[in-house]
């Protein structure tokens, strides 16, 4: 697994140079940008809090969320995508911590977080079942499991091929909402699904595939 770990961690760095110019990742056009800022206060605490962006990429959500008050790390196997996030957050005058990592085992220590997000992520683990309990246990009673994820068409049909060895990647064109769910129940006290594929200002476009949000709680 070490050298698909490396062979990831390439595939994304060459990939962060152009990675902002899809709609739903740099969110450059103020009607995405608006759509993801609603789509946030709708899944995270009112008050301020400390949030674990894993898999962070480029920054564009971590941005999002420190401009709404909230104390971010973000993480990310890829160093062109943290650099670009890091960037980002010199360019609008704030404070940042990313590190390189692991997502799925985020290079945190003890640290315990009020909400972990991931977004767009889990397709790409070896092992997604064994991240979402590393998650789990960086939150304290109360904390807050946000995923935004689903079934890419892109991940299954696009000409241009994923790594080699993607092919043992569990979870390679996705999960649905049915089957993450019940991985997670086990781990939260309570869940609930939004689902988001019907929403537009999202993507940029209208979408075919299944795209949804996963907000856990852990019991309190």
């Amino acid at each position: 697994m070490a050298d698909l770990s490396a062979a990831i961690a390439d595939y994304w760095d060459a990939a962060a140079a152009s990675f902002d110019e899809e709609p739903d990742h740099g969110l450059r056009a103020d009607r995405t940008r608006a759509a993801w800022e609603s789509l946030i206060r709708e899944c995270l605490p009112d008050a301020p809090v400390d949030v674990l962006d894993v898999g962070c990429g480029t920054g564009s959500l971590s941005l999002l969320l420190a401009e709404a008050g909230h104390r971010v790390t973000g993480v990310d196997l890829s160093a062109e995508m943290i650099e670009k996030a890091r960037a980002k957050f010199a360019a609008a005058d704030l404070e940042s911590r990313f590190l390189v990592g692991d997502a799925s085992v985020p290079p945190t220590g003890d640290e315990t977080f009020d909400v972990v997000l991931c977004r767009h992520l889990v397709w790409t683990l070896p092992d997604p079942v064994a991240a979402l309990g590393e998650w789990v246990a960086r939150l304290p009673p109360g904390g807050r499991l946000v995923l935004i994820e689903g079934r890419w068409r892109e991940a299954t049909q696009d000409s241009t091929p994923y790594v080699s060895g993607a092919d043992v990647l569990p979870w390679q064109g996705g999960v649905s909402a049915t089957d993450l769910a019940a991985y997670v129940r086990p781990l939260v006290a309570d869940l609930r699904v939004l689902p988001l594929n019907e929403d537009p200002r999202l993507w940029g476009g209208p979408v075919v595939d299944e795209r949804y949000a996963v907000v856990a709680e852990i019991a309190g």
